[in-house]
């Protein structure tokens, strides 16, 4: 089950009823916020365990099914540039078959995702696409992740999934 936590802004843009907040694990729930870049719509998501950035775009309002198979879409591309196996990418999604959608929760994920905004803004003439700005911004580092690279510590925990199992 993946839970994807949204900001009031984006709930109302996609006309999205939250859930009552279920206890999943912090790997497994993502915040998300709308943002401009480049002068268009983007949305970021944040994984509130590694503080990892997904950035898509082409989503337009109450889109939610285009939401999350351009969600699902961004990330496999992103993890397999990043040399995450394609079986441990499957493993993540495994017990995702279900998506639910909550409020925002944790002031330390929307703080970070502040930052990852206000870095992706600087940078925004530097890339022409979300797959390289999406792999410079993950590797900045984050003091709620002790120091580490958001990729290094999503890499880790996906690699724990594959030994569980």
């Amino acid at each position: 089950m993946l839970m994807f936590r949204f900001t009031k802004t984006l709930m109302k843009d996609m006309k999205a009823t939250p859930v009552e907040n279920e206890k999943i694990p912090l790997l497994y729930s993502w915040h998300a916020n709308i943002i401009k870049l480049n002068n268009r719509k983007h949305i970021i998501f944040i994984n509130d365990r590694s503080r990892l950035c997904v950035i898509i775009d082409g989503v337009r309002s109450s889109q939610l099914n285009v939401l999350k198979d351009k969600f699902r879409a961004a990330l496999t591309e992103y993890l397999l540039s990043e040399g995450v196996q394609a079986q441990a990418i499957e493993s993540y999604f495994q017990p995702g078959t279900e998506w639910l959608i909550a409020k925002t929760n944790s002031r330390s994920v929307r703080s970070s995702m502040t930052e990852f905004y206000l870095y992706a803004k600087h940078l925004e003439r530097e890339y022409d696409n979300n797959h390289e700005r999406m792999k410079s911004l993950n590797r900045l580092i984050f003091k709620p992740i002790d120091y580490y690279e958001p990729r290094n510590v999503f890499k880790e925990e996906i690699a724990k999934l594959q030994t569980v199992k």
